[in-house]
């Protein structure tokens, strides 16, 4: 059975982060608030270093591995932002870093992680060729691979975004959560779930690709 993430786990995550993850603050949403009917605030997570919330996640996996496991360097597979997120967590701790892309990766992407002296490969033409190839690079040079999200280490870090929601606006009802992955979901509802079980947690997604809502529909995974 796989390890479950906890409340005690976002909490360490936290302590460990605090001098590189920066708590993002809220901006109230004017725009949100008239069309809601609700007073609406948003968590800038842009003001992270790399711009995106993936880099608590990828951090905090990178700095809980031993020299042992990332002897051999690590690797990862992304369209841009857990690329970012992991080249540039790689560059703080010194280790040699590999980042799978897309061929039709952003261009400013790819420059911002190579800008961390990160190597990038551009392989597939989406997420899941471009996974399938940083396997096999992981297979056959011993790196160490880095999921975006599929990680209780990583989904813990991201819960932490729950947690400073809850210290910045302890009455909160309800947290809306983009739904990608899952990580940051599932890291959200732990940390917030444990502070306070009344708060609503709502999981949105694109009508593009409901991939969560139908897995949940059919009660298998579903891509």
């Amino acid at each position: 059975m796989p390890y479950i993430t906890t409340y005690d786990d976002v909490v360490k995550a936290q302590k460990i982060q605090s001098n590189v993850i920066r708590k993002t603050s809220l901006t109230f949403s004017d725009t949100f608030t008239q069309l809601t009917g609700s007073t609406v605030y948003l968590k800038n997570e842009f003001e992270q270093k790399t711009g995106s919330f993936k880099l608590r996640g990828a951090h905090y996996k990178i700095s809980i591995l031993s020299e042992d496991e990332t002897k051999n360097g690590i690797v990862a597979a992304s369209a841009g932002n857990h690329g970012q997120g992991v080249a540039y967590a790689s560059a703080l701790e010194k280790i040699k870093c590999t980042i799978v892309m897309p061929k039709n990766a952003s261009p400013a992407k790819v420059a911002a992680i190579r800008g961390y002296g990160a190597t990038v490969v551009l392989e597939g033409k989406n997420y899941e060729e471009s996974w399938a190839k940083a396997q096999e690079i992981a297979k056959t040079t011993g790196a160490e691979i880095i999921h975006a999200f599929d990680d209780p280490y990583v989904i813990a870090a991201q819960g932490v975004i729950g947690l400073e929601i809850i210290e910045q606006i302890p009455d909160v009802d309800e947290i809306y959560v983009p739904i990608g992955g899952g990580g940051l979901a599932a890291g959200v509802l732990t940390a917030v779930k444990a502070k306070n079980p009344n708060v609503k947690i709502i999981g949105v997604q694109s009508k593009s690709f409901p991939s969560m809502k139908k897995s949940l529909d059919s009660g298998k995974v579903e891509t």
